[in-house]
């Protein structure tokens, strides 16, 4: 009664109709009449369906204005994204399956595995909370962007393109990727040495190479590994008999007598006996180590003069171990020029040593190279040699910089133990692909499993990629 009387009194003054106070008892009796309660009651029902359409047309032109972004996907990568909305009771997208997709009302997320790259427009269809459930669906067009996976813009052009042995000889020549697994003494080694994709994706060739052999005689085994330099057109040459030098240098000149000198001198080493047993093994290694390194240097020195080419065409690093396994532990006997590191972690995986310095230099450019002759006459020379005896080790480690930079990123970061940890975790299979090593010595798939390994994918590592691991 309260609100038709009132409702009927605000009714007259907007018509500028005053009641008097002697037509006061009249009004009441207008305001009781039941036409006129019910007529109010119905005015003010209509009153409340219009303003309640109106609401729902405001929350629904509010979806429609409002801007829901649907973060970019890539092609083969896992998709998980939550979208932005409230006060929806109904959501439907068309035809995201198409794309690889698929969508959760109760999570508010799009995921699934992206299958094809593009710029696409999708229609959502929604209905806002207040709508009768059989009302038909809104629609909001919204954008879903798609990128390729980078490394499907890669092409990968083989090196030699259908070319002829005659022509493989003649441009030094070598497999775009290749990969081993033997034993190597009571050790084995697994080493992967693959073409960048910045040469792949122009048909250029594979700079990097390595080598190894153990010689059953003396127990001795050596790994070298060398990185050709991408601005040297015969690089691949030069890494290529770096390698080769290594190991034709050991298999020639580890003669019984000089192993025997070793010998002794590593035990006294050992066992602490002669206060000059630090000096002596130092003078062996850098002795020995550095004839090997300039053999590596006169062999691609004779070549490049026997081929009329200048010896700068052949830059290459070179990085090599040499070790053996005693009653009391192992020696490791190592050497490097240039930007490619040797890593060895002991036995429990409780510290790791670097075995050689790097030529980053201070600033870009720095990296040294085995075909440079100033390298034998600087002061530093005799500090590119390393030497470590080790009761047992997990991992004896040589790799170049496209391994590397993409890893480890910077020097500094080969010091620290949990990078490597890391490294070999990344190795075992926790990485964005999922790819795994497993470092067994049964395990016939090793070689095609690190080779598969090296396929990671870093923005901006491009180059070769070579790594040997001894374990």
């Amino acid at each position: 009664m309260f609100e038709t009387k009132q409702y009927l009194e605000n009714l007259l003054k907007s018509k500028n109709i005053e009641v008097s106070s002697r037509r006061q008892v009249l009004f009441e009796q207008f305001a009781n009449e039941e036409f006129n309660v019910e007529t109010v009651k119905l005015i003010k029902e209509k009153q409340k369906i219009m303003m309640d359409k109106w609401l729902l047309k405001n929350k629904i032109e509010d979806v429609l204005a409002k801007q829901i972004v649907i973060p970019n996907a890539t092609v083969g990568k896992a998709y998980h994204a939550t979208l932005d909305f409230e006060d929806l009771i109904f959501v439907e997208f068309d035809n995201l399956k198409q794309y690889g997709l698929s969508f959760n009302f109760e999570s508010k997320t799009i995921e699934g595995d992206p299958s094809q790259s593009g710029d696409f427009k999708i229609k959502m269809k929604f209905n806002v909370l207040g709508e009768e459930d059989d009302v038909e669906p809104h629609v909001k067009t919204l954008s879903l962007v798609i990128n390729a996976n980078p490394k499907s813009l890669w092409k990968n052009i083989p090196s030699a393109n259908g070319r002829d042995a005659e022509w493989k000889i003649e441009n030094f020549w070598k497999d775009d990727q290749i990969s081993d697994f033997q034993p190597l003494g009571d050790k084995h080694i697994v080493v992967s040495s693959k073409r960048g994709r910045s040469h792949a994706n122009v048909g250029s060739f594979r700079e990097d190479d390595y080598g190894f052999k153990h010689f059953e005689d003396n127990g001795w085994s050596v790994v070298c590994v060398a990185d050709g330099a991408g601005s040297a057109k015969l690089a691949r040459q030069g890494s290529k008999i770096a390698c080769d030098a290594v190991i034709e240098y050991f298999s020639e000149n580890l003669h019984e007598e000089k192993l025997n000198e070793f010998d002794e001198i590593i035990s006294n080493y050992h066992d602490k006996v002669g206060e000059d047993a630090s000096q002596k093994l130092s003078h062996f290694v850098y002795n020995n180590l550095s004839k090997a390194a300039q053999f590596a240097h006169h062999n691609i020195e004779k070549f490049a003069a026997q081929s009329e080419n200048p010896i700068k065409d052949f830059h290459s690093t070179l990085i090599f171990a040499l070790f053996k396994r005693y009653n009391f532990g192992y020696a490791v006997l190592t050497f490097g020029v240039g930007d490619c590191p040797i890593g060895l972690l002991n036995k429990d995986m409780s510290n790791v040593k670097l075995m050689n310095w790097l030529d980053v230099g201070e600033f870009g450019g720095g990296t040294r190279f085995i075909t440079m002759p100033e390298i034998f006459n600087s002061e530093k020379f005799s500090s590119r040699f390393g030497f470590t005896l080790i009761e047992d080790f997990s991992y004896l480690m040589l790799m170049t910089d496209g391994i590397y930079d993409a890893k480890f990123i910077v020097e500094a970061n080969l010091e620290k133990l949990e990078n490597w940890k890391a490294f070999i975790d990344d190795l075992k299979g926790n990485n964005e692909d999922q790819a795994a090593v497993s470092f067994d010595s049964s395990n016939r798939e090793i070689a095609n499993q690190l080779s598969a390994w090296m396929d990671f994918w870093s923005p901006g590592n491009h180059d070769d990629r070579t790594l040997a691991i001894i374990f």
